[in-house]
């Protein structure tokens, strides 16, 4: 499913109007009467109490579609106007009027009658929010703030239209506060700061309605954001061997670093690949070997520090041309001849390429090594390593994640994936993934390092490489929820989330459908 920027959005609006002749009432009916089916459905109507919360732009005029809705079902409405009537316009106006003529008790909110507020949230069964929209673009203050804060205190159950008020359509961020619903029904598609933090933690249960627009519209090939959904697993040759899942080379490992090699190398074959050769300093090799006995060691001659050395460039360089992938810097450190090893490598490497960890300081110091390779690169960052490759601070990282990816993979040229809650997979050419699979149990040392092994798996399971990308992020999720559902996120660690990679496989390959169609699905409401 594609997920859209506000102004993608106002353009659809506008081409469903001008192209199709649809008048822009009819989208506001369809929008209202859609958000009326799902309060229906959840909820019920006939005899239990309503307050709609109306803004003047268009998302009110969605809120008094609603509000004519529930009324003429039995339902008992109370619409609470923050605005002033004259700012709304033909659109909105023309439902406004059909409002007036209902018997529906209509009171615009000001500072002198903030108590109307506190009565309506008592003497209602659930609310519905319909203040903003995703027209929001500062700070919400005033008798705004008061409404959202006394909604959210009220702890009625909550719909929201469109967007939760307060959360910033684009970038998920929440200006200065927001509604926490319990269901938000939004339209056309989905928001771009309703699916990533922290504005998907204010969404509730998501509803989509295309409202009548023609699937060319919602499937148009310009809108480059979609929903990383998942693909179905490939099947197992009854008669396969080894040699038919891949050979991935891991240069990784430092002293003090044995997790980060031991983690990536060992997360690719729990994912299901082949062969997993472990390039790592001679000393930490026994050590990994008595946990990852599968390993194939590949001991390297290393540094004063326990690094891996400049020395055994020609000799991994050789042993890479024999590997369908490498994964290069989890846990190499940042000891300079290695630094410079990792440089070396990643100009040189003929490969597909995975960068992660020390590796993706290495680059950021001479972008020119990735820049200029012609064979497939992938970046795993999270938002620290992502502030050192773009130059950019982690704070404007945040605020602004999808776009700064897509700025990011057209100066790499690379595939990038930015790590954090609902991961996002960004290609050259502007397409974006956001992956909904993962918990914040997963904020913990050597996840990434798993991360790694997960998508070499799928590369070498048989899924072309920007499909093994975000097949890799998906199942590295799966196993993370898997593990909090049978762990619970509080404590958990990297062991945990690799433990559950065969369980992942499994529910994935059992489930796919309802994963497709429950997990990851929305619900269309025609």
């Amino acid at each position: 499913m594609k997920v859209s920027h506000v102004a993608e959005m106002r353009s659809l609006d506008r081409r469903a109007v001008e192209r199709y002749a649809i008048p822009a009432q009819i989208l506001m009916e369809n929008a209202g009467e859609a958000a009326y089916y799902v309060i229906l459905r959840a909820f019920g109507v006939r005899n239990k109490h309503f307050v709609v919360f109306c803004g003047s732009g268009h998302n009110g005029g969605d809120g008094l579609v609603v509000a004519r809705k529930l009324h003429s079902s039995g339902g008992v409405v109370r619409v609470l106007f923050l605005g002033h009537a004259e700012k709304f316009d033909d659109v909105v106006g023309t439902h406004y009027e059909m409002v007036k003529r209902m018997p529906i008790e209509f009171v615009r909110v000001s500072a002198e009658n903030l108590d109307v507020v506190e009565a309506a949230l008592q003497d209602a069964d659930a609310v519905v929010d319909a203040i903003f929209g995703t027209g929001l673009s500062r700070e919400v203050g005033g008798i705004y703030h008061h409404v959202i804060q006394r909604i959210n205190e009220s702890g009625k159950p909550v719909f929201s239209i469109d967007i939760p008020s307060g959360v910033n359509g684009d970038t998920g961020q929440v200006m200065g506060i927001a509604v926490r619903a319990h269901y938000t029904i939004t339209f056309g598609l989905p928001k771009i700061g309703s699916m990533i933090y922290p504005g998907f933690d204010f969404g509730g249960k998501l509803v989509v309605t295309h409202i009548s627009f023609s699937p060319e519209l919602y499937e148009d090939d310009n809108l480059k954001v979609d929903l990383n959904m998942p693909l179905p697993l490939p099947q197992r040759a009854r008669d396969a061997h080894k040699g038919d899942y891949g050979k991935v080379l891991f240069i990784a490992g430092a002293a003090r670093y044995l997790g980060a090699p031991y983690f990536s190398a060992m997360s690719f074959l729990k994912a299901g690949g082949g062969l997993s050769y472990l390039a790592t300093p001679r000393s930490l090799s026994p050590f990994i070997a008595n946990k990852g006995s599968e390993i194939v060691f590949l001991p390297q001659e290393e540094t004063a520090e326990g690094s891996l050395a400049l020395s055994n460039l020609d000799r991994l360089l050789q042993i890479a041309d024999g590997m369908d992938m490498v994964v290069l810097g989890p846990g190499i450190s940042l000891q300079g001849e290695t630094q410079q090893l990792a440089q070396e490598l990643a100009a040189r490497v003929e490969k597909p390429l995975l960068i992660d960890g020390d590796g993706l300081t290495a680059v950021a110091a001479l972008p020119e090594v990735v820049q200029g390779r012609q064979a497939p690169t992938l970046l795993t960052p999270h938002p620290g390593e992502m502030a050192r490759l773009t130059g950019l601070s982690v704070a404007e990282i945040q605020a602004r994640r999808v776009d700064v990816l897509q700025e990011a993979t057209a100066q790499w040229g690379a595939t990038i994936v930015l790590k954090g809650a609902h991961s996002l997979i960004g290609y050259p050419g502007g397409r974006v993934s956001i992956n909904l699979s993962g918990n914040p149990g997963m904020a913990t040392a050597g996840s990434g390092d798993v991360l790694t092994g997960s998508i070499a798996a799928m590369f070498c399971s048989g899924y072309a490489l920007p499909e093994a990308v975000r097949m890799g992020v998906f199942l590295h999720g799966l196993a993370g929820d898997l593990a909090a559902q049978a762990l619970g996120e509080d404590g958990m660690v990297a062991g945990d989330i690799l433990a559950y990679l065969p369980a992942a496989l499994r529910h994935w390959r059992g489930h796919y459908q309802e994963m497709v169609d429950t997990f990851y699905g929305s619900l269309s409401v025609v």
